[in-house]
């Protein structure tokens, strides 16, 4: 089966993104995972597929380079609205896409004709454990330890983070120096612990000033990316509420491995996440009929 595909990154979160608005393609999953896979095939953190939607301009379907359906992809969602409006399935500029986390509103900045930027409206940060969802006693897990299993090193270890679902599972913990951690050891260790049912994407974050974080992110499913739009918006919640850095209402400079977002958590408790999209190249995939059967 042969496909089209767009491969598009946010700040080095990369996808391929293919236009279903017309026929969906089967077995998304499996294709994701098939695609993924660098240096082997086109080489991505996943798949996002455009579809038709009966409750917004378009419906977003991310999937993750193990096969998971994944919620919302912030930077992801910003090279959706890039995608339609560069390939003329629209021409507003205020879009709405649905995904499985909501619909949520997408502004675009075009210049020459392309979009070069997007402001989406992440919608308000959830906090209280079942919703996010994490089996925990505390209400809320706010700046709580974490403790990680045995098998890091010779003794457990605790790591004080916060808890928060941007319309996914987030653990958002500060650090003195992002570069210095082993996120190939780490990361896992949080994904797959025991409080989260559903596995956690986590956030380590450096404080650089009081207008400035700088972060590294290891995604479910998918392992450390070079970035995660729902994770900023986690980081910029996080840093804020413990008084880390930033204020409410004012944005705060995120930095990721691939570029940098503006997050402003607004008084009414919406998160605006700002930063760029860009397009990478066009292309023809051809799937093999043993990966979708």
């Amino acid at each position: 089966m042969k496909v089209e595909f767009t491969k598009m990154h946010g700040c080095g979160n990369d996808y391929v993104y293919v236009d279903c608005t017309k026929e969906e393609l089967p077995e998304m999953g499996k294709i994701s995972e098939y695609v993924s896979r660098r240096r082997f095939s086109i080489g991505s953190d996943g798949l996002i597929c455009i579809c038709k939607s009966d409750v917004a301009d378009f419906k977003m379907r991310m999937f993750n380079q193990d096969q998971s359906e994944g919620k919302m992809c912030g930077n992801g969602i910003r090279c959706v609205a890039k995608y339609v409006y560069d390939k003329g399935l629209t021409d507003k500029t205020t879009i709405a896409i649905e995904t499985l986390a909501g619909i949520k509103i997408i502004d675009v900045t075009v210049e020459e004709g392309k979009v070069v930027e997007a402001k989406v409206d992440m919608g308000k940060p959830i906090f209280r454990c079942p919703q996010i969802p994490m089996i925990s006693d505390h209400y809320i897990f706010v700046d709580q330890g974490l403790v990680l299993s045995d098998n890091y090193g010779e003794e457990k270890v605790v790591f004080n983070g916060t808890a928060i679902s941007m319309g996914n599972p987030h653990f958002v913990t500060f650090v003195e120096d992002v570069d210095a951690l082993n996120l190939e050891e780490l990361g896992p260790q949080f994904e797959h612990h025991p409080l989260f049912p559903e596995g956690v994407n986590t956030e380590f974050v450096q404080v650089i000033d009081k207008n400035t974080v700088k972060f590294r992110v290891w995604e479910r499913g998918s392992g450390e990316t070079f970035a995660c739009g729902t994770g900023a918006c986690a980081v910029a919640v996080a840093s804020i509420m413990l008084g880390n850095a930033g204020k409410k209402g004012q944005p705060l400079t995120v930095i990721c491995k691939g570029g940098t977002l503006q997050i402003t958590h607004e008084k009414n408790d919406h998160v605006m996440m700002q930063g760029p999209a860009e397009t990478v190249c066009d292309g023809t995939i051809e799937i093999p009929e043993e990966v979708i059967k």
